[in-house]
């Protein structure tokens, strides 16, 4: 028989380098999980993400156990990497911070493709492209 799921805990962590410090420890800590255990199985895991920010859903079962599956990195992650910036214009409207090419875009698709609510690559773009927009990065061809 299955276990029991008593209940989800969902999180951002930067890969490879979790630490017990918060987020990860009160949130963990208050349902009486391993946190050290956690944050090896984690750390080893993402060690080829070192250092980017990914999103990380954890199964809490009835018996204290725990699974979690990692996510893709946020596309705003993604986008800012592509793009070399720091972070997203205040006035994406006006201000723009930085640009990617139509290459950078379909990469960062293709990565996001799994998690995202699209049937195939083409619209899936079109969901980068609105968060690209909304951080002020053009898209060039």
């Amino acid at each position: 028989m299955a276990k029991k799921v008593a209940f989800n805990i969902k999180l951002q962590a930067k890969g490879g380098q979790a630490t017990p410090a918060p987020p990860i420890g009160p949130a963990l800590g208050q349902h009486g999980l391993n946190i050290g255990q956690f944050v090896s199985q984690f750390n080893e895991r993402t060690k080829d993400l070192n250092g980017t920010t990914v999103p990380v859903v954890i199964s809490v079962y009835a018996d204290k156990s725990f699974t979690f599956e990692v996510k893709s990195p946020p596309a705003s992650v993604l986008i800012k990497q592509a793009a070399e910036i720091a972070k997203g214009s205040g006035v994406p409207n006006k201000e723009k911070v930085g640009n990617i090419t139509a290459e950078q875009l379909r990469k960062i698709t293709q990565a996001k493709f799994k998690d995202l609510n699209a049937y195939d690559l083409d619209q899936a773009e079109k969901i980068i492209k609105g968060t690209a927009r909304s951080m002020g990065v053009e898209i060039i061809d």
